[in-house]
């Protein structure tokens, strides 16, 4: 039986039956992780296929680092605004909004605790649209929700 056997057969046999009560958000809850965890990252770590649930920021750093590995920025200096801009819009809706709505709702960064203009200004200018752009196309949101 096959991991897509295994997932599906969970799903239509184990969870949301009314005499075992399992379903995957009480699963999710039971982890104690601060993201969203797939059903089969679950039974991957019931199978003893991978050691412990990463947490929010350990995906965020392995997803920065492939977007560093991919875009190679030429001066080292960057680095720190470009990888807190990248893990904001990542993790945070409110930001991301402002960023995707920029022309209306820039302004808004002047107030933001979480990132503010101060931390925009930081990241150079070609970031500010190829960090949104490579989130859009190769990074899964919905693993970053609780």
């Amino acid at each position: 039986m096959g991991e897509d056997e295994v997932t599906e057969y969970i799903n239509d046999e184990i969870l949301n039956k009314p005499d075992e009560f399992f379903s995957l958000s009480k699963l999710r809850k039971a982890a104690g992780v601060d993201r969203r965890l797939s059903l089969r990252e679950i039974i991957e770590k019931i199978f003893g296929l991978i050691p412990k649930f990463k947490m929010k920021d350990d995906i965020l750093e392995e997803e920065f680092i492939k977007f560093i590995n991919i875009f190679k920025p030429t001066d080292p200096a960057d680095i720190p605004a470009i990888k807190y801009y990248f893990k904001a819009y990542i993790s945070n809706n409110r930001f991301r909004d402002i960023i995707e709505n920029k022309r209306e709702r820039l302004i808004e960064l002047h107030t933001n605790p979480s990132f503010n203009m101060q931390h925009y200004k930081a990241v150079p200018n070609k970031w500010r649209n190829t960090i949104p752009d490579y989130i859009k196309d190769y990074v899964p949101l919905n693993q970053f929700m609780n």
